[in-house]
């Protein structure tokens, strides 16, 4: 007697997708509270959760505080090494379901998704200008940073802009009273094979205590990086895909060595404005 052939397989759809991304262009002032603005303000809750991962958030009439009191949580204590507490709002987010390793910014192997994120879309760019005009209160064992990072929608769109990164340790005072940092900015691969590392820390003439502009002007052919409307330099190759901003203060205590270190790391963010390419 034939037999009826089994029917085939059907095909295993692709995992799902995030929303289309939100707003190339934005002009953030922070004179309300960002969640109420599509802002995240939890730091990467895909691999702890959005309660576990808050930042301490506040707003006023100079803009967002992101500060880490000495009794902050420490994040992910269980999976990140060395221990860390962090403030930080980034104005995009997603996960997979729990369980799955899709999310962002994994950062070591293996990670699997704790709480799934809906996603979130304030601000997503793709090539443009974007400047974050703030100040910081940083010393020894802490340290504050502006990037902007792919929204890995697909696991190679994960290149990072670092408009700034200043460790405190790094602050100095010179004898004749100027102030200098190792001033970070440049650009990560990560996951994506069409990027190299190309990131420097030179020793520069800023306070952070006091506002300034960082700024970077990207487009296809690469991104220029300045400082109060200064170029301070170029790269070459850099993301070409959606990305996302993050803003972040950030405490090591096994690194708090120095008493005379800031008791209250802080950020405050007075202005982030972004223009698409003309």
């Amino acid at each position: 007697m034939p037999t009826t052939p089994p029917a085939p397989t059907p095909p295993v759809p692709p995992p799902s997708v995030p929303a289309p991304p939100g707003p190339t262009e934005v002009d953030e002032r922070f004179t309300a509270p960002p969640e109420d603005r599509g802002w995240t303000t939890a730091y990467l809750p895909a691999w702890s959760s959005r309660a576990a991962a808050a930042a301490r958030v506040r707003t006023d009439a100079e803009g967002l505080h992101l500060t880490v009191p000495p009794e902050h949580p420490v994040w992910c204590p269980d999976l990140h090494h060395p221990p860390l507490r962090v403030s930080a709002v980034q104005s995009g987010s997603w996960s997979g379901p729990v369980g799955s390793t899709r999310g962002q910014q994994p950062f070591r192997a293996g990670l699997r998704v704790r709480e799934e994120q809906p996603a979130r879309w304030a601000y997503t760019p793709h090539h443009g200008r974007v400047e974050v005009t703030c100040r910081a209160v940083v010393g020894p064992g802490s340290m504050f940073s502006a990037w902007l990072i792919g929204i890995e929608d697909v696991p190679e769109r994960s290149g990072e802009i670092c408009l700034v990164e200043v460790f405190g340790d790094t602050v100095r005072t010179e004898p004749d009273g100027t102030v200098t940092v190792a001033l970070g900015s440049g650009v990560h691969p990560f996951r994506d094979p069409a990027l190299r590392e190309d990131f420097t820390a030179p020793r520069t003439a800023l306070d952070v205590a006091g506002l300034h502009t960082y700024a970077v002007d990207w487009r296809p052919d690469g991104v220029t990086f300045e400082v109060d409307g200064v170029p301070t330099r170029t790269v070459r190759r850099a993301p070409d895909y959606p990305v996302q901003l993050v803003l972040g203060v950030f405490d090591f205590p096994d690194l708090r060595h120095d008493p005379a270190g800031p008791a209250v790391p802080e950020l405050v963010v007075t202005r982030v404005r972004g223009t698409a390419a003309q």
